[in-house]
């Protein structure tokens, strides 16, 4: 699995009853965009997560402007 900052992940719910949920990867610790990401879910809650085969990676959009900060 690999990430930039920016992009989303989406965690399908394995137990039923559980809604699945989202959040934006703020910044990946690992070599080469791999985990461990600190995440920022829909809920305001941030953490380091390490994705399992749940979890799907959506690619930030690009807009063609350029971030300066």
């Amino acid at each position: 699995m690999r990430a930039d900052a920016g992009d989303r992940l989406w965690i399908h719910s394995s137990r039923q009853g559980m809604p699945a949920r989202g959040g934006q990867i703020l910044a990946v610790h690992g070599g080469d965009g791999r985990p461990p990401y600190r995440v920022r879910f829909d809920d305001g809650h941030e953490t380091i997560y390490v994705p399992g085969p749940d979890c799907l990676i959506l690619p930030r959009q690009h807009d063609g402007t350029h971030d300066h900060g």
